[in-house]
């Protein structure tokens, strides 16, 4: 195992008292021991800090500017050759860090993309099959469906792809996880992915995403359609689609009516239709 390549791993953080130990000793009990662990305090008022600070790791505060904005100071004070971006409240497989960076290294792939469930909506889990190496654009786009599931946890990054195309978070919304991502994505000599590398999305009450205010909900609205914008304004300045394409598609006909349809999108979608009407949608967790 290579273990002469550091990883730094940058946690943002808020109020995060109630899972920041466990998040910590999830590293430290790690196969791949490399680990540089920065911790970005944006502006937390409970214990998370007194709690941080009981460890080895590197702790940054700043007053409260948002986790986009707590990511990018993790990147200005990380000295290792990858990065990862963990969420505090989510948890790793204790081979995650050893299984990417060894295929990135092997393969000389600048990003190594990780299997993920999906705890809230299961059907949404990407768990690869095999390793694959994709380098082409359109390759990449469907195997990882950045465009769609843009979390940045998904990808151990080399640093110098970011550095080198001037990558950075836009500090403004929500939902721009997958402008970051695309444009990582899109950069990137070489994709593998890692099967067994596992992260696992938890489903944690009253966080921004499974909040049911309805200010919150019209937000992110708001922000998937300004994300939306910037994707297909970047995709269409680097010559690209990400438009789902249907590879099969089966029709249920009544005397030359169609009544029901079934397709299959190319990032692993079903969607069934009734009278031309989406009713019913799921995502296959193999690829």
């Amino acid at each position: 195992m290579n273990n002469t390549n550091k990883i730094s791993v940058i946690i943002p953080v808020f109020n995060s008292e109630k899972y920041i130990k466990q998040c910590i000793d999830n590293l430290f009990a790690q196969t791949y021991k490399n680990l540089e662990i920065i911790i970005v305090d944006d502006g937390s008022t409970d214990n998370t800090k007194q709690i941080a600070q009981e460890f080895d790791v590197i702790y940054k505060f700043q007053q409260n500017k948002g986790v986009y904005s707590a990511r990018n100071l993790g990147l200005d004070f990380a000295t290792g050759e990858y990065i990862h971006f963990l969420d505090v409240d989510d948890l790793i497989n204790i081979d995650f860090y050893k299984n990417l960076i060894d295929s990135a290294i092997q393969t000389d792939s600048d990003i190594a993309c990780c299997s993920f469930f999906f705890e809230r909506f299961r059907g949404q889990s990407q768990l690869f099959d095999d390793k694959y190496i994709v380098s082409n654009i359109n390759d990449k786009i469907a195997l990882t469906n950045v465009h769609i599931y843009g979390a940045c946890w998904r990808y151990l990054i080399k640093k110098s792809l970011l550095a080198d195309n001037k990558i950075r978070f836009d500090n403004g919304r929500a939902s721009f996880d997958r402008v970051f991502s695309l444009k990582t994505v899109y950069f990137a000599n070489k994709i593998i992915t890692v099967p067994k590398s596992i992260y696992v999305y938890k489903n944690r009450t009253k966080s921004i995403t499974t909040t049911k205010s309805f200010t919150e909900i019209k937000k992110r609205h708001a922000d998937r359609k300004a994300a939306n914008s910037l994707i297909q304004e970047f995709a269409f300045q680097h010559n690209f689609s990400t438009k789902k394409r249907y590879v099969q598609s089966w029709n249920y006909k009544i005397l030359g009516i169609t009544l029901f349809s079934k397709y299959e999108i190319n990032c692993g979608n079903i969607k069934w239709k009734i009278l031309g009407m989406t009713v019913f949608q799921k995502k296959e967790t193999g690829i």
